[in-house]
C-alpha cells in the first residue's frame, strides 16, 4: 500500500495517528494503527499515548475519514487486509459493519473491544511498517 505523505489520498485508505505536536503516523491497516496505539512508547520512542492528539481510520465503503474511536470495525470477515493479513475493516455506522458481517462473515466490534490478544493472529507482519511525516 502506498503512504507517506500519501499523494492519492481519493485511492488510498487511510489510518493515521496525529501527535499533539503535529506529527502524523500513517498505517496501511486498522490493525497496524491499533498496534502502534497499544505501544505507542516502543514504536515512537519518547512519545507516549497520551501524545496521540488524534486518530482517524478510512471507511471501507464512503471513504470518508472517520475517528477511529467512533468506527465500527469487523473482525473475522473474509476480507484480507495489505499483504494478505488479517483485517479489521473500518465502518462509520454500525449499519454497514453489521451489512458487511453478514456478507463476508465476522463480528462487529467497538474500537474499545479491540485488545492485544485480538491484533496479535491478524498481523504477520512487524507493525513498525508505517511511515512518518514528521515537521
Amino acid at each position: 500500500a502506498e503512504h507517506g505523505n500519501n499523494k492519492n489520498a481519493k485511492e488510498t485508505p487511510m489510518r493515521a495517528a496525529i501527535f499533539r505536536n503535529g506529527d502524523t503516523h500513517y498505517f496501511d491497516s486498522p490493525v497496524s494503527l491499533y498496534m502502534f496505539l497499544q505501544s505507542v512508547e516502543r514504536f515512537s520512542p519518547g512519545r507516549s499515548a497520551g501524545d496521540v492528539a488524534a486518530t482517524f481510520v478510512t471507511d471501507i465503503g464512503t471513504r470518508a475519514w472517520t475517528p477511529a474511536a467512533q468506527a465500527h470495525y469487523v473482525h473475522g470477515s473474509k476480507a484480507l487486509g495489505p499483504m494478505r493479513n488479517g483485517n479489521l475493516p473500518a465502518f462509520a455506522s454500525l449499519q454497514a459493519a453489521q451489512l458487511f458481517a453478514d456478507q463476508q462473515g465476522g463480528q462487529v466490534l467497538r474500537a474499545d473491544q479491540i485488545t492485544p490478544a485480538l491484533l496479535v493472529p491478524l498481523d504477520t507482519r512487524s507493525a513498525q511498517l508505517h511511515s512518518t511525516n514528521a515537521k
